[in-house]
């Protein structure tokens, strides 16, 4: 194997960068010719691809985002398109891939691999919905971005005597909200995973309120429903001014935390070791604390398990 490429494909994480960076600089010092893939499965096949050097990668571990930029390819889903990416491989006499995205993307890591394409995966998604590995590039730093604004709706909140409704990113997976929501001190916490009841969280509100609280925080999976519907029905059943905050893409950007940081850069490494190592079609992660790596086809089957001993320490913690 003489040249590796890399690509980022579906939605940007923080840490995407230090990932790159990891990857890049691991392939020059073992030799290997780096070619970045702009544009993720978009840019391979069209060939948006160049050559990378250790100034390449130089002033972006900290920078959220990816500097190979991303998109989502319908093109690459076809049988067309799929064998245009594997003509562009071959011209540019790259021997084995990096990946860089979520589940779908590594998904389409997985076509690779089974097509004869040696292919690493690297999980980088906020949502922290991919089951084999017990955390995602990207997750931690979203967490503190929702962390802190509910600290400063907190803020406002008390000083109007409001509840607000913070819905954050999470369609299928309620990790975002509620690990932030249990950092950020909310009373309620709604998630896909777990039914909720909206008189439940009415009178925790109320209880709150007659305890002279002035104010509630109610953290909202995107996945569950509308937050301005849920937000009405609080203020209709309890007279509470309510509020919502979507906090959208804020979540995507940023700097990403030193966590972050270091788990992209371990997993970058891992990435490049495995195809040094005569090893592909697997994907890397974290367990226990552990950079592991396993077969990309077992990995993608595993499925996600939801924490319900932290959710239930959250609802005990926010009498």
């Amino acid at each position: 194997m003489k040249t590796i490429g890399v690509l980022t494909s579906g939605g940007d994480a923080p840490g995407m960068n230090a990932a790159i960076r990891a990857v890049v600089r691991t392939g020059i010092y073992n030799n290997f010719r780096v070619m970045g893939i702009r544009q993720g499965y978009s840019g391979l096949i069209n060939g948006d691809i160049f050559e990378m050097n250790l100034s390449s990668v130089a002033d972006i571990i900290h920078r959220g985002g990816t500097m190979l930029r991303s998109a989502r390819s319908d093109e690459f889903k076809t049988e067309k398109g799929f064998k245009k990416a594997l003509n562009v491989l071959d011209v540019f006499s790259i021997d084995g891939l990096i990946v860089l995205g979520g589940d779908g993307t590594l998904k389409g890591a997985r076509e690779l691999s089974n097509a004869g394409v040696p292919t690493i995966g690297i999980p980088c998604t906020i949502d922290n919905d991919c089951g084999y590995t017990d955390f995602t590039i990207g997750f931690f730093t979203a967490v503190e971005t929702v962390v802190d604004a509910i600290s400063k709706i907190r803020d406002t909140s008390t000083s109007h005597g409001r509840a607000n409704v913070i819905e954050v990113m999470g369609r299928d997976c309620g990790d975002i909200a509620l690990y932030a929501g249990l950092a950020g001190g909310a009373e309620s916490i709604i998630i896909p995973e777990v039914e909720f009841n909206i008189d439940e969280v009415c009178k925790r509100a109320l209880q709150g309120k007659n305890r002279g609280k002035l104010h509630h925080i109610i953290v909202l999976a995107e996945g569950v429903g509308n937050a301005y519907d849920v937000a009405q029905t609080i203020q209709d059943k309890t007279g509470i001014d309510t509020r919502v905050t979507v906090l959208g893409y804020i979540q995507r950007g940023g700097n990403p935390t030193s966590y972050d940081r270091i788990i992209a850069s371990k997993m970058g490494n891992r990435a490049v070791e495995l195809l040094k190592e005569g090893k592909a079609g697997r994907t890397v992660g974290i367990k226990s604390n552990k950079i592991i790596d396993l077969d990309i086809n077992e990995a993608l089957e595993i499925k996600k398990e939801f924490d319900i001993e932290m959710y239930n320490t959250s609802k005990i913690l926010s009498i």
